[in-house]
């Protein structure tokens, strides 16, 4: 079968073709169902890989570490509270804890995602890419189904802070919409940012320069936000990346959702969390064939 009919009907145009022949006509359905499913191919597959990496500490938190992080917080609960009734930085009604959970929560999912781009370099070196290339699937398909893991992967990030969070009695809005309301941003900010890692893929090609581009990212994305301090405080120049950097969108949601319960700029946060997803996704589909060349 040509090319330009495997094109076809991956573009959807190709609709009641028949060859007279059973044989190429049962073909020609397969394909037209592998494209349908391609992006969940893609998904299932790096989601099982995944789920095969937790079986180790998730997120390689381990016990201790969660109990240095308790007992170092021993202090910080006693009546004559330093963190959390710090006053230096105003938020309002709420303590600094409360404030910059949600930066928490969306830095940690933030490093799972950035660094999904290592896996697309280690699936090239191992030929895995060059296989899921040559079908006929659209690489539109591959990406939103690897971009879909990615943010999946981020909801396992997002128990375990909240569990940290509650364990130090900081205090929260768990109810079962807002929980599932942070799950969603969640998905679509890990979606966001692993596109980004997968934009960066075929320009880095390897994945010790993946590893350094991603830490050189995540640190300056996260202080251009308002994670741990509003954005009022900042100079105007910093205000300018922080109005334009899409983890200040994100923080703002959860912060609505698990914090203050304001949610007057929740619809200006998700179309913008959702425009940057979108934009990234068509970029990095637009490269993704790149890697391998």
């Amino acid at each position: 079968m040509s090319y330009k009919l495997h094109r076809e009907i991956r573009e959807g145009k190709v609709t009641g073709l028949s060859l007279g022949i059973p044989e190429a006509d049962a073909y020609l359905r397969f394909l037209k169902d592998r494209c349908r499913l391609s992006t969940w191919i893609s998904y299932g597959y790096d989601l099982q890989v995944f789920l095969n990496a937790i079986q180790k500490p998730v997120s390689a938190v381990t016990a201790a570490d969660i109990l240095a992080f308790i007992e170092s917080q021993r202090e910080v609960s006693r009546p004559r509270e330093v963190f959390t009734k710090i006053r230096a930085i105003p938020t309002g009604e709420f303590s600094y804890l409360q404030f910059m959970t949600p930066g928490v929560l969306a830095q940690s999912v933030m490093f799972v995602a950035i660094f999904f781009g290592i896996q697309v370099v280690w699936e090239r070196d191992l030929g895995l890419l060059n296989k899921l290339l040559s079908t006929p699937a659209p690489r539109s398909t591959i990406v939103l189904g690897k971009a879909l893991s990615a943010g999946v992967r981020g909801i396992f990030q997002a128990i375990t802070v909240l569990i940290l969070a509650l364990i130090i009695r900081v205090h929260l809005t768990l109810s079962p919409v807002n929980v599932l309301g942070v799950f969603g941003i969640i998905i679509l900010f890990g979606m966001c940012f692993s596109s980004l890692s997968m934009c960066l893929a075929p320009i880095f090609r390897t994945r010790e320069r993946m590893m350094g581009i991603g830490q050189a990212i995540t640190m300056p994305l996260f202080f251009a936000s308002n994670a741990i301090y509003p954005i009022s405080l900042m100079p105007g120049w910093l205000k300018a990346i922080a109005t334009v950097n899409p983890l200040s969108y994100v923080v703002d949601a959860m912060r609505a959702l698990l914090v203050t319960g304001d949610f007057s700029n929740i619809a200006v946060d998700l179309s913008a969390i959702a425009l940057a997803t979108t934009v990234l996704i068509v970029l990095a589909s637009l490269s993704f064939r790149r890697i391998i060349s």
